[in-house]
């Protein structure tokens, strides 16, 4: 049985709000974090043209970013661990009714063949997926694996100075440049009430060869 959940609500500009289920129990994915709210309501800016587009969203946890693109007419898959995916399916459900573009979730384990996910898309989403270091190298891998040089991906992450965070956060970028350009999208840019000085978007794309 699915354990309690607590809904979310995430407003939209224009129609109801999001209601997103989340989960008392069961680690870092069942919840809706800061990240992923700053990064859905920059979608909503329409500062990336998002209708008829594609795009994967990695590391979903609850869906909030990737059902928020698809509300905006993205064709969207979210992708997660097997484990998330009960989670997905029901907030997909519960925000079907406002989706204009579509939205399916699948299991994506970084690192891992994604054949299933070509030809790339055109935009990868990713909120708050750089925690740990051993998924360092295998996210870097996803990335690299999934994008072409169209591909646009925004990465929005919360920067945290506790313990090892800044540590990793650091590594993240230096790996990341190796292959990709990138720029931080200013804080004007982003929706003016959900922003945040510590909380960072990134406009990445691959490097020209």
């Amino acid at each position: 049985a699915a354990m309690a959940g607590f809904v979310r609500e995430l407003e939209r500009r224009s129609g109801p709000a999001l209601r997103l289920e989340q989960r008392a129990a069961g680690g870092v994915g069942c919840v809706v974090w800061d990240a992923a709210l700053v990064l859905a309501k920059f979608l909503e800016t329409g500062a990336c043209p998002l209708a008829r587009s594609h795009v994967l969203e990695l590391g979903a946890g609850t869906g909030a970013v990737g059902i928020m693109a698809a509300t905006l007419g993205a064709n969207v898959t979210v992708t997660d661990l097997e484990e998330l995916q009960e989670l997905l399916m029901v907030n997909i459900e519960n925000n079907k009714h406002l989706v204009t573009g579509s939205v399916r979730a699948k299991v994506l384990k970084w690192g891992e063949d994604v054949t299933e996910f070509q030809p790339p898309p055109d935009y990868i989403l990713m909120a708050d997926c750089i925690y740990y270091e051993e998924s360092l190298e295998p996210l870097l891998k996803t990335m690299k694996d999934l994008t072409g040089p169209d591909t646009c991906v925004l990465c929005c992450y919360e920067q945290r100075t506790m313990g090892k965070n800044p540590e990793i956060e650091r590594k993240y970028l230096e790996l990341l440049q190796r292959d990709f350009e990138l720029e931080k999208i200013p804080l004007d840019r982003h929706d003016e009430e959900y922003r945040s000085e510590d909380i960072h978007i990134l406009n990445i794309h691959r490097k020209r060869t």
